[in-house]
């Protein structure tokens, strides 16, 4: 076996199997904090009455202010407070502690204690859907725990457990919310950790002050028939917005699994409804069960099928209602409906989120289309004039007609339909048809092939017509589109994707012999494909390569290592109940059964160490170097460094309002704090929200700032207060310095590319990539007819979803004497999208892809979490105003761009991994790569045909017959799609690819 690329240095081993487990196993021992304990951050929500109990945890349902702590803030006289205000307080804390493996977590955390170690939190609120309800702002509160001691008993004369403690807030309009653990640089090294704390409105609590789920009865026993050799099912919620997840699927069991925390914890609810069932002529049913089989969950409404009906249920949230629309019970709607399946729609829009309903029977061809408004639900029957049956029988024969799946793009009020067409000659094909909600204007955009094309052995294929087919007929599922960068993918036992709904490609690596059974998008450039033989695959957006995840070589080699560690996350016996994206990682949730125990566990699915482990299976080389073996691998990343550099400040692009808040200085000597301490950290937390929510000027001057008017009348006296506190006379034992709370305005770039931009008419972000390359990536002898000078091979390239809004320029300096390439990329908008609504209203969707050629799934940095892909996928909110107001830009990470424009939404991304199944491909697309010595300004987008991302026809003085093999066949596919009329070119077009494929 031969490596495809330049050889590492060699391992001089006794046997070819150990140097392989060596270099596997390399990254462990090489990274820097290999001496440092495995340690983790861990939170719990405790209320006023379990603070410093040790083994007490609360969950989130309270949404009420408490006003316990004004009665502490009557005692502070003089302190730097108004003594007319009315101080209220949130009715949870966040306690930290943290755990190392192997070490005791009371030691450990005393020690953290005592070597200064203090838990930083940032605590982000989620926007709320209704944006005409509630302010569209992206506010931040950063804050410091306070040490709190045991209030249990202890033998130890000062300590013997101890917490960290911290105000929980809540924020009108928001559900959701992140918290963000890091530590102060002080003591032991912690990795930061994400927490999703959110409002869980479907509990309640019972006269005997338990906690009971509205929705239905708890169940406690995990009964191992409900998830044994069950089936995988999808996880369907409206992104980034809905608190509470649940999952249906439990053979014959009316019953589903419900998370507040995204399965960190999760329990298994008996819903409260009638089950019954309704057949008739209109809609026969074959039999009955008690399964729930489709499951929704929104902002604040859950959605259930069960046979042929369906029910919502709206939770209890004062903090988006202001009042109670909780339902109370399970309301069956669509009753005289025979409703086949529920479609989810994953992004909200207009202020709203939606959930369609497929029928069969005598509404078959329409589509119910539910529309959620603060916790209100109704559902519109659509198309409104005929059926999509009766329109498309308009124009072709048809003697059976049935939707399978439906997808809402809320930007072009559009509905996509998957359309099974079966005509007179008994012939089955499917169609994908669109309508308008707007105009009411329905139209078929694409006919499915009846067969799978035949690739030839092609990582992908364009359909154009004249392509070759098999004999295995296509079978689509469903469809899947991401509202960031315009991708359709269409998926059965095959997989199409499309930029424009009407030209698709047909990506090779997917076997035709599997089915896919459901797709898991991140919506940060991942995918992840679940088959109906529960095999994962995973595919990144914007290449065309198909990885196979599970089962491989790759995921033996991990499970071997995990079990030889005695992991708790795994057994040899399991079952994967759903597959979701967490912040942008892909996690399982497993059954696991273990010594006759069985039980439910989140876990993560290591997608980059699976790449990495199969990478490097499948390129070494094995040579006999006198009376040994010697074992070399290929790395096909082309670059050994990159950075990111010039980024600007991130607050006018990504609109972050931050506030920082410390806890009060206590007078005390052990410097622990106390109940009333807490309690003024609570008030005073309060209070600075409270504030900013008083202050209608998001983009403020510090002069102006909320915080100002706080602290107005006290500033003058602050050396007093100083003095007090130094003395140790401050009343209550309590210091509060004025300084503590404050808005930050001045948050410098981070190493990454912010989590989202805005950005506003005619505004510029702008950013530099710095890339070394692998191996002599200078050719010394290549000149370019622009320039003598030599040219780098490491070549950037920039995708945009919406090109006609947005423009991306690339310029490139290659810098010789260190083998580095600096990019310039700069984003603009080029004042042609309007239809924009006030700031934050109706925002367009776009993201930008960046991406370095070649290094789509062969490019990761060891990390101490392991090791992560190195690719950008930015997404970004485009907002054009006719005042000029700030610009706004978000990036995930990967990073990604958001744009939104007159109730559409579009994406834009920048593309740090071109689809490149070529090392030449995109050469018109890039900076660099066939021009290095201009300034190449060409900007592709997805919508532009492929030949934009394929070589052109040879160059002038090229022959194809001295090229590669390789050259020769995209040569010889971009000569073919330069074709535009494939009916003249017949001829011309079959000539070409038999010398192609010869």
């Amino acid at each position: 076996m031969s490596p495809a690329g330049p050889a590492l240095p060699r391992l001089r081993v006794l046997r070819a199997l150990w140097a392989l487990l060596v270099v596997l196993l390399a990254p462990w021992r090489l990274w820097a904090i290999k001496d440092t304990l495995e340690c983790t951050w861990q939170v719990v929500l405790n209320n006023f009455e379990t603070v410093g109990k040790n083994h007490a945890s609360d969950r989130f349902f309270n949404q009420e202010p408490l006003d316990t702590v004004d009665e502490v803030f009557s005692l502070l006289v003089d302190a730097p407070i108004d003594p007319d205000e009315r101080y209220l307080g949130f009715p949870y804390f966040l306690k930290i502690n943290y755990s190392c493996r192997g070490e005791s977590s009371e030691a450990l955390v005393r020690k953290g204690h005592l070597t200064g170690l203090k838990p930083v939190v940032l605590v982000t609120f989620q926007s709320p859907v209704n944006f005409h309800h509630w302010k569209i702002e992206q506010l931040q509160i950063q804050m410091e725990a306070a040490p709190f001691r045991s209030r249990e008993w202890c033998n130890a004369e000062e300590l013997c457990i101890m917490s960290w403690y911290m105000p929980m807030p809540i924020k009108n309009g928001s559900v959701v919310m992140r918290v963000d653990v890091s530590s102060n640089g002080l003591g032991p090294f912690i990795p930061n950790k994400r927490f999703q704390v959110n409002i869980n409105g479907f509990l309640e609590r019972q006269r005997d002050n338990s906690l009971q789920f509205t929705v239905g009865n708890e169940l406690f026993d995990l009964i191992p028939r409900y998830f044994v050799n069950v089936p995988s099912r999808p996880l369907w919620y409206t992104v980034d917005q809905a608190p509470v997840l649940i999952l249906g699927g439990i053979p014959e069991e009316k019953a589903i699994l419900l998370t507040d925390t995204n399965f960190e914890d999760f329990f298994l609810v008996e819903l409260s409804i009638d089950s019954c069932w309704v057949g008739s002529f209109y809609c026969p049913q074959a039999n009955f069960t008690a399964t729930i089989y489709d499951a929704i969950a929104t902002e604040s409404t859950l959605f259930i099928r069960q046979n042929q009906l369906i029910y919502y249920f709206t939770g209890t949230y004062t903090t988006l209602h202001e009042t109670s629309h909780g339902s109370g019970r399970w309301v069956r709607i669509l009753a005289n409906e025979c409703v086949k399946k529920l479609c989810p729609v994953h992004f909200h829009s207009n202020g709203s989120e939606y959930v369609m309903a497929l029928t069969t029977g005598k509404h078959e061809g329409y589509v119910h289309f539910g529309t959620i408004t603060d916790g209100r639900v109704s559902f519109e029957l659509l198309p409104r004039q005929q059926s999509v049956c009766n329109g498309i029988r308009a124009s072709l024969p048809v003697v059976n007609c049935s939707i399978t799946w439906a997808v809402f793009i809320a930007g072009d009020y559009d509905l996509l339909l998957l359309v099974e067409i079966e005509e007179p000659a008994s012939r089955k094909y499917f169609l994908v048809v669109s309508y308008n909600l707007v105009s009411d204007y329905l139209v078929i955009l694409y006919t499915i092939p009846e067969f799978i094309p035949d690739a030839r052995g092609l990582e992908f294929l364009m359909i154009l017509g004249t392509e070759s087919y098999t004999n295995v007929p296509m079978v689509p599922k469903g469809m899947s589109y991401n509202e960031y960068n315009n991708l359709l993918f269409i998926w059965g036992n095959f997989l199409l994707q499309s930029y424009n709904k009407e030209n698709y490609i047909y990506l090779g690596d997917f076997p035709k012999e599997l089915s896919i059974k459901y797709l898991v998008n991140s919506f940060h450039g991942d995918i992840a494909i679940v088959t109906e033989t529960e095999e994962i695959w995973y595919l990144l957006e914007g290449s065309y390569q198909v990885y196979k995840l599970f089962p491989s070589k790759g995921w033996e080699l991990y499970l071997s290592l995990r079990l030889m560690q005695q992991s708790s996350l795994y057994a040899p016996n399991e079952t994967m109940i759903t597959l979701f994206y967490d912040d942008s990682k892909l996690y399982q949730l497993v059954y696991l059964i273990d010594k006759q125990q069985g039980r439910l566990v989140k876990r993560l699915v290591p997608v980059e160490q699976l790449l990495m482990y199969q990478q490097l299976g499948n390129h070494y080389l094995l040579e006999q170097q006198g009376s040994h073996l010697t074992l070399s691998f290929a790395n096909f990343c082309p670059f050994t460094v990159m950075r990111l550099l010039d980024l600007p400040n991130p607050q006018i692009y990504t609109r972050q309002e931050r506030y920082r808040a410390q806890p009060p200085r206590i007078l005390e000597p052990s410097g622990f704090h106390n109940n009333n301490s807490l309690a003024v950290y609570q008030g005073l937390v309060y209070y600075l929200l409270w504030l900013h929510s008083m202050y209608d000027k998001p983009y403020a001057d510090p002069v102006h700032d909320p915080t100002w008017r706080w602290w107005k009348n006290k500033k003058q006296d602050q050396d007093y207060y100083f003095y007090l506190a130094s003395n140790w006379q401050s009343a209550g034992n309590v210091h509060i310095d004025m300084a503590s709370y404050e808005k930050i305005y001045d948050l410098k770039a981070e190493n990454e590319l912010p989590e989202r931009i805005f950005l506003d008419k005619g505004t510029i972000y702008s950013f530099s990539v710095f890339l070394t390359a692998r191996g002599h990536s200078f050719d010394l002898e290549a000149q370019s007819s622009a320039s003598s000078q030599p040219g780098s091979q490491v070549g950037l390239a920039v995708v945009l979803a919406d090109p006609a809004c947005i423009e991306a320029v690339v310029k490139q300096k290659d810098l010789i004497n260190r083998n580095s390439v600096l990019f310039w990329v700069t984003l603009s908008d080029k004042r042609t999208c309007f239809d924009q609504g006030i700031s934050g209203h109706h925002l367009m969707k776009t993201s930008m892809l960046i991406k370095v050629v070649g290094s789509s799934g062969h490019c990761f940095q060891n990390t101490h979490q392991g090791p992560r892909m190195q690719d950008w996928q930015p997404h970004l909110d485009h907002e054009e105003l006719n005042d000029h107001r700030g610009l706004g830009l978000q990036h995930h990470v990967p990073p990604q761009l958001r744009h939104r424009r007159g109730g559409q939404e579009h994406i834009l991304r920048l593309s740090a991994h071109l689809p490149a199944a070529h090392p030449r491909a995109a050469p018109q697309c890039q900076a660099g790569l066939l021009n290095p010595h201009g300034v190449n300004q060409r900007v592709c987008g997805p919508g532009e045909p492929l030949h934009h991302l394929l070589p052109p026809v040879a160059f002038h003085g090229e022959d194809l017959q001295l090229l590669s093999l390789e050259d020769q066949q995209h040569y010889g596919l971009g000569i073919l799609l330069h074709l535009q009329h494939p009916v003249q070119h017949q001829g011309l077009q079959q000539n070409i690819l038999n010398q192609i494929w010869e």
